[in-house]
């Protein structure tokens, strides 16, 4: 009742003018993935001799949110170990969040992602800090622990990227607080200058292709990137047709959904996963 009744107040602090906002704004810069194929897909715009000039930016935007969503078996923990292995070996440190396997198990998914990558995995691994949130439930369910564990362990060990695998177990059987959830992680990481991966599930019911994932399209509303990953089972001769596959062989596939803070190719591409566990980003269908 007593909120009903308050008075709404002009919260001045709110107002930017652009001209003092974009001194604050952080420089444009692209980020390697360790994912082949897909560095490329970004572009940022120049301005020369009065025309605009597409240039490549080379990974993804540094400090962007970005959410990788598809179903089971499409490829998004290998890309954020991907990740997590070639900023490693760059000398940034990365948080991993684990949210679904302990981290002992996480680890030996990095080691492999390393050795497929031709990466000595001892050389990296104390620039890799994991926070189990599989195994405790405490920071699992408890959205303020876990942002003061993870603030703690970029104060301590100066990190510069967090993965969290995945966001949608911090809000299952409670999907109606999705949104909720992820604005916090979201406001989190940009508090923090963090470049984040967030890896978001699809019901097996939404449409393959679709930004959509467990809770709804929270995550892609919130975030700056969302990266689609997908697979389809040929069944009919159209699709055979389509995708140069025989009927019964399964085609990966891989869309940007929208990038805010850069240029994105919009094409869908096919996805490949090699036999030692790398995604690969093919040419488009």
């Amino acid at each position: 009742m007593e909120r009903e009744q308050e008075k709404p107040r002009v919260v001045e602090e709110g107002i930017w003018i652009a001209g003092e906002a974009v001194k604050k704004a952080p420089r444009l810069r692209g980020v390697p993935t360790g994912v082949e194929g897909l560095d490329e897909l970004f572009f940022h715009t120049e301005i020369k001799n009065g025309k605009v000039v597409r240039k490549p930016l080379g990974g993804i935007p540094e400090y962007a949110v970005v959410n990788l969503t598809g179903v089971s078996d499409t490829g998004k923990s290998l890309m954020a170990e991907q990740y997590t292995v070639r900023q490693a070996q760059r000398g940034d440190v990365v948080a991993f969040v684990t949210v679904e396997s302990p981290a002992p198990f996480v680890t030996m998914g990095l080691r492999e992602r390393a050795k497929a990558m031709g990466i000595d995995f001892e050389e990296i691994q104390d620039r890799i800090v994991l926070i189990d949130a599989a195994s405790h439930s405490s920071l699992r369910e408890s959205i303020p622990n876990l942002l003061a564990t993870l603030a703690h362990a970029i104060k301590t060990y100066k990190v510069r990227h967090t993965v969290i695998d995945s966001i949608t177990g911090l809000y299952e059987a409670k999907e109606m607080l999705a949104r909720t959830v992820v604005r916090q992680l979201f406001n989190f990481m940009k508090k923090w200058y963090q470049t984040a991966i967030f890896i978001s599930q699809k019901r097996s019911g939404h449409e393959e292709l679709s930004a959509e994932a467990a809770g709804g399209y929270a995550v892609s509303h919130i975030v700056d990137c969302t990266m689609v990953l997908a697979k389809e089972l040929i069944m009919t001769k159209a699709q055979s047709n389509l995708y140069k596959k025989p009927i019964g062989d399964v085609v990966r596939l891989f869309r940007i959904d929208g990038c805010r803070l850069c240029g994105h190719d919009t094409r869908t591409h096919y996805l490949e996963i090699t036999e030692t566990g790398l995604v690969v980003i093919g040419k488009p269908v």
